[in-house]
């Protein structure tokens, strides 16, 4: 699997996922928005890009998260604990 050449600093791990509603909960290590455009890595081959299209913190849809916060978020390829979420 070829490698990105530039070192981005993830911006949030991926610490649960529900398969069946195919939402990730990522703990964030930086501020994320609705709109911003993310990598999603780990794995063996698991590499996708989406955009941020909803986002929840407590069962509440927001519109922005801080760093620190764990959040919901719609993904659409499955995930697992520990991949490596970066904004692009």
């Amino acid at each position: 699997m070829p490698k990105n050449l530039k070192k981005d600093k993830p911006i949030g791990k991926i610490t649960h996922y529900f398969g069946q509603i195919g939402v990730a909960v990522v703990k964030l290590s930086s501020p994320l928005k609705i709109g911003d455009e993310i990598r999603i890595e780990g794995g063996e081959s698991t590499e996708f890009k989406q955009k941020v299209s909803s986002m929840e913190v407590e069962h509440k849809k927001i519109k922005r998260a801080k760093k620190g916060n764990e959040i919901g978020l719609k993904v659409k390829e499955k995930v697992r604990e520990g991949y490596r979420v970066y904004k692009v």
